[in-house]
Parts: C-alpha cells; structure tokens; sequence
C-alpha cells in the first residue's frame, strides 16, 4: 500500500488472450507456435499475456512472463523483456518508441530480485528505461529518463525527461521530479494532473488507428 493507493493489480490466468504479431493475430491459451518469428516470445515455458485490444508494434519485442493490461500500446523498438522475473503493465498504458522494460532476477545479491509493476494511465516516454520499479497509476515518464531497481514511484507524478531515478528511491504523488540523480522540483498543477488521463486517452485512440492499419495486411 503506497500513498493511500495499492499498486497491485490481478490478472486472471484465465482471461482470453489475443497475441498480436507482425501481420497476424493469433487467439487462443496456447504457447505461440513460431518462436522465432514473432515478435512476442515464450520463454522457460511462459508466454506473455494480452488484455482486449492491445497494440504490439511489429518491430516491438514482448518476451516471458509479461501481462499487458486492456489498451495497452507499444511502440516501435521498445523492448519488454520478462525473462527473470514478471512484468505487469496496467490498462491504458502506452510504451513508447525506444522503451527499455526489464527486471532483476532473485539471487545471493537480491534474493527476491525486482519484478517491475506499472499502473494504468501511465505515459512512458520515448527511449524512457524502466528496470525493476514499481510506478503507479498516472504517471508521465519524459523521454531518455531512467527509473532504477526497487524504485517506488506513486501515483500521478511527472518523472522530466533525462531523469535518473536511483534504486530505491520513492516520489512522493502529485510533485514533478528532474535532475541527474531526480529530485524533487514543485507540486503539480490541476491542469498538469488533468494531462495524465488524457495523454493516455489520445494514445488508446492512436493505438486502434495502428490496429486498424495492421488488419489491412
């Protein structure tokens, strides 16, 4: 429980899942039947896991132990890679072009390791590297900024671009963070609050254009 809020969401083992490849959709619980030409991979015997309506660009990489939430988007040449630990990403979430997504694995050094959990509504931007955090819901990440191992980030925060994030640190919802390593800079305003559910609106709607797109070929 952080800030008032639980980060923690379920995903049904059992919910219908629709793996988006290159040029073609494949529905069904099954593992994926060409490893080696998709671009969503199996790995150690676990696929990822797609909500309704979820956007994997073709030159996007979705490997292992990964649940993509409803409306989920990822972009061109973001790479999200569970095959350490899990990965789970919240409804409305858009992982833009660039993304580097990936965790620690348990070991004599961290023997629970850092999974990496984002929330809902939340904007990742261009070329933003997320590795072993836990990031809330509504929260903008600015392009090129890094969020480190077992960082906490709450609920509607502003990460600027170029940010670096260290491990284990926590921002506070509601405050834009900035600077090499990330501090603190001012409160949010209404208006830049208000921004978190509408970036994420304008990306689903985006997204479904490029699903619209894929089903031509």
């Amino acid at each position: 429980l952080i800030g008032g809020a639980r980060l923690t969401h379920h995903w049904s083992g059992a919910a219908r899942v629709t793996i988006v490849t290159g040029w073609k959709s494949v529905t069904g619980h099954t593992p994926m039947r060409d490893q080696k030409m998709t671009n969503l991979r199996s790995f150690g015997g676990v696929s990822p896991r797609l909500g309704e309506r979820v956007f994997v660009d073709p030159s996007a990489v979705v490997l292992g132990d990964v649940a993509l939430g409803d409306d989920v988007s990822v972009w061109p040449q973001a790479s999200i890679r569970g095959d350490m630990h899990w990965i789970r990403i919240g409804a409305r979430t858009s992982v833009q072009d660039g993304c580097v997504l990936h965790i620690t694995h348990a070991g004599p050094y961290n023997p629970d390791g850092w999974p990496l959990q984002i929330g809902e509504d939340v904007t990742l931007g261009h070329q933003a590297t997320l590795h072993g955090c836990t990031v809330g819901d509504r929260v903008l990440v600015g392009m090129g900024a890094t969020v480190m191992d077992g960082a906490i980030v709450e609920e509607e925060v502003v990460i600027a671009a170029g940010a670096l994030v260290t491990p284990g640190k926590h921002l506070r919802s509601g405050f834009l963070y900035g600077g090499t390593p990330a501090r603190e800079m001012r409160e949010l305003s209404t208006g830049e609050i208000d921004y978190f559910r509408y970036s994420a609106a304008n990306y689903v709607k985006l997204k479904d254009r490029h699903l619209a797109e894929l089903e031509k070929w």
